[in-house]
C-alpha cells in the first residue's frame, strides 16, 4: 500500500497549534468517513491563534481520508504558503474560506462541502424545510447564497459576507453546504446537522406523501434548546466519542 511521507510537525509548531492540527486533521478523516467529500475539491481552513491571521488547510491534492496534522498547510489571508509542504494550495478554494474568516472573529473553522443531499437540496427553490427536529437547529441560524459561478473572483466576497451575516449555517444555491464553528468541533456538528437535514429531506419528497411541517413557534429559543441537550458542552458532547471512532478506524491523522 502506498502511503504519502510527510515529515512530522510536532516538534516545529506551539502544543496549541499542533492540537488543532490534529482536531482538524480529525475533522477531514470523518467528512471522508461519512461521504461528505468532494475528492480533493473542498476545503475545511481553522484560524491559528495570534495577531497574524494565519490558518491551515488541506494540500491541495490530497484526499480527505490522507490529510494528518502534519500534512496541512498553514497560510496567511492571501493564501500564501507559510509552511513547507511539496503540495500546492488552492487560492481560489480559499476564496470563499478567507472573506468569511475576515469578517468573523468568532469564526474559528469554516467547512466546505459538495456532498450529494446538500447540493440536491440547495437546487430546490424553497430551501431547507421545516420538517425534521434536525431542521429547527439549522433553520434558527441559516442563510442563502446565489450561485455566481466558480468562486474565483474577489467580487463577490463582499456578498457572501453580507449573506452569511451572523449565522452558522450557509446554503450556497447549486453549489452546496458551509458551515462555521468557534472550534473545529463546532463546525463539524454543525455540518453533520446540516447534512442529516438534507438527507431526511431528500427522503421525505422521494417518499411522494404529504409532508408535516414544524410550528415555526418552536424555533424560538432553539439556541437554549441545543444547550440542554448537549449539556452546555456543545460540540464537545460528541467529539471525544468521534475521536475514538477514528483511533479504532486509523489514528494516522494525529501524526
Amino acid at each position: 500500500m502506498h502511503t504519502l511521507e510527510i515529515p512530522s510537525m510536532k516538534d516545529k509548531v506551539s502544543a496549541e497549534e499542533w492540537q488543532l492540527r490534529c482536531d482538524l486533521a480529525a475533522a477531514y478523516r470523518l467528512v471522508a468517513l461519512y461521504g461528505w467529500s468532494d475528492l480533493v475539491f473542498t476545503h475545511i481552513s481553522a484560524r491559528v491563534s495570534g495577531p497574524d491571521h494565519h490558518f491551515l488547510i488541506n494540500p491541495y491534492g490530497m484526499m480527505f481520508d490522507e490529510i494528518t496534522a502534519s500534512s496541512l498547510i498553514k497560510v496567511d489571508q492571501a493564501c500564501n504558503k507559510l509552511s513547507d509542504s511539496a503540495f500546492p494550495v488552492n487560492p481560489a478554494g480559499f476564496t470563499i474560506h478567507s472573506c468569511i474568516h475576515q469578517v468573523r472573529e468568532d469564526a474559528g473553522c469554516v467547512l466546505h462541502t459538495h456532498s450529494r443531499a446538500g447540493v440536491g437540496v440547495s437546487a430546490q427553490k424553497k430551501g431547507i424545510l421545516p420538517i425534521s427536529q434536525q431542521s429547527t437547529f439549522v433553520l434558527a441560524s441559516l442563510a442563502y447564497h446565489d450561485y455566481e459561478g466558480v468562486a474565483l473572483r474577489d467580487d463577490e466576497q463582499p456578498r457572501l459576507q453580507a449573506d452569511l451575516g451572523t449565522n452558522n449555517f450557509l446554503m450556497l444555491r447549486n453549489h452546496g453546504l458551509l458551515t462555521v464553528g468557534k472550534t473545529v468541533q463546532d463546525a463539524f456538528l454543525n455540518m453533520y446537522i446540516f447534512e442529516a437535514v438534507c438527507r431526511i429531506q431528500i427522503d421525505a419528497l422521494a417518499g411522494g406523501g404529504e409532508l408535516t411541517y414544524v410550528d415555526p413557534r418552536i424555533l424560538e429559543g432553539i439556541a437554549q434548546v441545543m444547550k440542554t441537550v448537549t449539556g452546555g458542552q456543545g460540540a464537545n458532547i460528541a467529539w471525544p466519542a468521534l475521536l475514538r471512532k477514528l483511533e479504532r478506524l486509523d489514528p494516522s491523522y494525529r501524526t
